[in-house]
């Protein structure tokens, strides 16, 4: 089986090095850079599985890296940032990142968060995580909500008839939020599902995803239920 390889952008050098052998060691292929341009290049060229982006980085920092990533692809990343509280966690969400993890960081939980990621992204064309709700009737596997088809054997969606693209974990999103429409979903149980945690995470990750999802496939799509979760409009 082929190595997974992970691209590493961070300026720092004794975290990029230390932590390019830590990875190396769990058995992950490793390209390492300081900066974000040379990251871009190495993106374009080495085509990694995963991408793990510093938000403070020179030439081109980290969400503004991840923007450039998106616009070409949907290969998961995650984000790095010092600061749990800082507005570079968000900004790295809305630039299309599936995760942050704030420095400085222990490994393991890295190689954790990273082996959940890529779970979520080789289980996204095999159908939604957890178990346990009913699907609603759908005709060859398609599930439609008013202008909204959600073809669950071809992981497609289409608004009003043109499609819409998502990144595997905005689909994992949508496919828990039309398993169940009208049912309130919390926050901490998306990020069971969704993002695969078996420990309580930032539900930021939550809100800013579902904003995400909300512009593609409508503001009033998906409704907040304040104080409890969300739900899909049935």
């Amino acid at each position: 089986m082929a190595e997974t390889h992970v691209l590493f952008v961070e300026d720092d050098d004794v975290i990029r090095e230390a932590t390019q052998l830590a990875l190396e060691r769990d058995g992950f292929a490793v390209t390492a850079v300081p900066d974000g341009l040379t990251g871009l290049e190495a993106f374009r060229a080495k085509q990694p599985d995963i991408a793990l982006l510093d938000v403070m980085v020179p030439g081109l920092d980290g969400v503004s890296l991840c923007r450039r990533i998106r616009d070409e692809s949907t290969v998961p990343v995650i984000m790095l940032s010092a600061r749990a509280d800082s507005i570079d966690v968000v900004l790295g969400l809305e630039a299309g990142a599936d995760d942050y993890v704030t420095k400085p960081f222990d490994g393991a939980v890295l190689v954790a968060r990273i082996r959940a990621v890529l779970r979520r992204f080789g289980h996204a064309s095999g159908g939604r995580a957890g178990g346990g709700q009913p699907e609603p009737a759908a005709e060859g596997g398609v599930l439609v909500f008013g202008d909204l088809e959600v073809d669950t054997e071809g992981m497609e969606v289409r608004r009003g008839g043109a499609q819409v693209g998502l990144t595997p974990t905005e689909m994992r999103l949508l496919l828990e939020f039309s398993s169940a429409p009208g049912t309130v979903l919390s926050r901490d149980k998306l990020l069971e599902r969704v993002w695969d945690y078996g420990w309580g995470g930032d539900t930021r990750v939550v809100d800013v995803h579902v904003q995400r999802l909300r512009t593609k496939i409508g503001q009033d799509r998906i409704e907040t239920v304040r104080g409890f979760g969300y739900k899909l409009r049935a």
